[in-house]
């Protein structure tokens, strides 16, 4: 079988941190990787002091200088197939903001309070989900991976990535909707992306027994947030501990948004490949495949 995986991601660096291993992995295996990313990233904070005035409140300029950092990250990874929904510039980044003590969501990502007209958040749902079902008939994947209903922490990009992703995969199966976008395509399986709860437990742990307060800074192992998904939940794990150095490289490529000093970095030195290496997936539509001894299935493409 030809096998075609596509991934959608909110931003760019969003692909390096939660499905680098995965996406350097199955391309190094042959495997045709697609990567849509939804925004250029323009409200990201900026990490690299020298490079403040690209600030959307400055020269508004991140957007460009984090498209070449997603060209060199995928070169990293050997993703050669990476585009913008709806081309590059279509929609904005939406900015977020962290939700206040009292809030449904306190702690999580929520709307900023005033947002760009272009803002992806304010998108027509199925205007965005159009671009991307005019991508999925020509890429033809079997499997699609994007993020779960909250976006995992609830930035509003993420949400509405998993809508667009969600609402595409339905449309673009649909025989009779908008042939003008290509042949009909139905997408076998829908991952979403997720970390494992214990590891990330256990790895904040190993950091605070190592002396290392400062990464995940007042993150309780005991009650983590949204973002870490429960071990019973999890259908897949993709062992790519043989590509978690290119991942870090990747990561390191996206420098405005990701400090080499960072909890990401501090997890990776202190316990290397047992955070990173693997990453692991819910399974939103299709049957699971083989599973392995651990209950979880080690290919995306399981049973296809």
């Amino acid at each position: 079988m030809d096998r075609r995986l596509l991934l959608v991601h909110a931003h760019p660096d969003d692909e390096t941190i939660g499905t680098g291993a995965t996406m350097a992995k199955y391309a190094a295996e042959g495997v045709g990787v697609t990567l849509v990313t939804c925004t250029g990233g323009e409200m990201g904070e900026i990490l690299v002091p020298e490079l403040a005035h690209l600030a959307a409140d400055q020269d508004d300029t991140l957007a460009e200088h984090r498209r070449t950092e997603l060209d060199n990250a995928m070169k990293i990874l050997g993703v050669t197939d990476h585009r913008y929904l709806g081309g590059f510039g279509r929609f904005r980044d939406s900015g977020m903001q962290w939700a206040p003590e009292g809030h449904v969501h306190a702690g999580a990502a929520i709307p900023a309070d005033e947002t760009d007209d272009r803002a992806f958040w304010n998108a027509d749902l199925t205007e965005a989900a159009d671009e991307l079902v005019a991508v999925i008939r020509e890429v033809r994947p079997q499997v699609l991976v994007t993020y779960d209903q909250f976006g995992g922490y609830g930035h509003p990009d993420h949400i509405q990535a998993h809508r667009v992703a969600t609402y595409a995969a339905d449309l673009a199966g649909v025989p009779s909707y908008r042939l003008d976008l290509g042949e009909p395509w139905t997408i076998a399986k829908v991952y979403w992306s997720a970390m494992s709860a214990s590891r990330l437990r256990e790895g904040i742990r190993r950091l605070r027994e190592a002396g290392d307060t400062t990464a995940f800074e007042g993150m309780d192992p005991d009650r983590l947030p949204p973002f870490a998904t429960e071990d019973e939940f999890l259908a897949a794990r993709v062992d790519g501990s043989d590509y978690v150095n290119a991942k870090m490289d990747a990561m390191r490529a996206h420098a405005t948004q990701i400090a080499v000093d960072g909890p990401f970095f501090a997890l990776s030195n202190n316990i290397g490949d047992e955070v990173w290496g693997s990453e692991f997936f819910r399974i939103a539509r299709g049957a699971r495949g083989e599973l392995g001894e651990d209950g979880l299935e080690s290919d995306l493409f399981a049973g296809l």
